[in-house]
This record gives structure tokens, C-alpha cells and sequence, in this order.
């Protein structure tokens, strides 16, 4: 069971904060039942009630500083996924994200990392799939970093850069 006023990441949303966790009666039966109400961090003012026991997402504690740290530390060795199939490339992005395995984040944004820079250099832009995909990618993982890197999200993605970029230079 989670604690009030930890994050955590909840199925596709995301990074949330545990605001509270209490007794409710959601289904009109008479028993109550445990429910944590959730603050998604990505977008401020929104409440999310789910059930402790016998929830469907998927639900994590966010990791620790060490734990971030050696993820970004380990991106190179990340494969990218490769699908060659333009009607199955959805299905496995969106499966991807739903596993809320930061890894599989990282795999998302570098296929469609390098999916871009190749369809740029053809004159053709990212499709508008890819895009939602690699923006939802980001917002997951940069949301999570940032938390035990104690940084913004809108600078995770330069914080990466650095520290591989330094990794290669030494």
C-alpha cells in the first residue's frame, strides 16, 4: 500500500501524489472501501479515485535517485523497438507505455528519436501517431525523473543529454 503524499506512477497517466487514501462507497454497495485519490503531477487540478485493492492499472512507487541515476546511465544499451509494420506501430507503443516501465519509455523515444531525424532527412516530417507517442513517452519518463533527480521536467531531457554526453567525452 502506498502513503499519503507519495508519488507514484499510475497506469498511462503518470506521475501522481498520493493526496489521500479513505473510505468510500463508490459502487453503491454497503461496504466501504479503500480508495486512494490521486493528483496527477503532469496536470495540476485533476483528481483521479481508484481502488486500493483490485485496481487494473498498473501502479509503482517512482524511483529513487539511485535508480534514476542508472537508468540514464544505461540508456545506450536500451534497444529501440523495431516495427516495420505501420497499422501494428500504434499497438505497440501504446502497450509500451501502459507496462509504466521506464525502459520501454526510453525505447519509445529513441526509435521515434531516430524515426524522425531519418524521415527529415527525406523531407518528411514525424506522423502525427509518432508524435503523440513520443510526447507522451517524454511526459512519463521526464515526469518521474524528475521527482529523485529534484529537477523540473522541462530540463530532464537537457540533464540526459549532459550527463550521456559527459559519459562519452571521458
Amino acid at each position: 500500500m502506498f502513503e499519503k503524499g507519495e508519488y507514484i506512477v499510475y497506469g498511462m497517466t503518470g506521475v501522481c501524489l498520493v493526496k489521500d487514501i479513505k473510505e468510500m462507497n463508490m459502487d453503491g454497495n454497503s461496504s466501504d472501501k479503500l480508495y486512494y485519490v490521486l493528483e496527477p503531477t503532469a496536470v495540476s487540478g485533476n483528481r483521479i479515485i481508484t481502488p486500493v485493492e483490485g485496481n487494473k492499472n498498473v501502479m509503482r512507487r517512482i524511483m529513487t535517485s539511485e535508480e534514476a541515476y542508472s537508468l540514464i546511465d544505461g540508456i545506450k544499451e536500451i534497444s529501440q523497438l523495431w516495427i516495420t509494420d505501420d497499422k501494428q506501430r500504434e499497438m505497440i507503443y501504446k502497450e509500451a507505455l501502459k507496462t509504466c516501465d521506464c525502459r520501454e519509455w526510453v525505447g519509445i523515444i529513441k526509435t521515434l528519436y531516430l524515426r524522425k531525424k531519418d524521415r527529415m532527412n527525406r523531407g518528411k516530417r514525424l506522423t502525427e501517431v509518432d508524435e503523440r507517442y513520443m510526447k507522451k513517452a517524454k511526459e512519463n519518463l521526464y515526469g518521474e525523473l524528475s521527482i529523485p533527480l529534484g529537477i523540473p521536467p522541462a530540463k530532464v531531457e537537457k540533464f540526459i543529454t549532459a550527463r550521456i554526453d559527459a559519459d562519452v567525452e571521458v
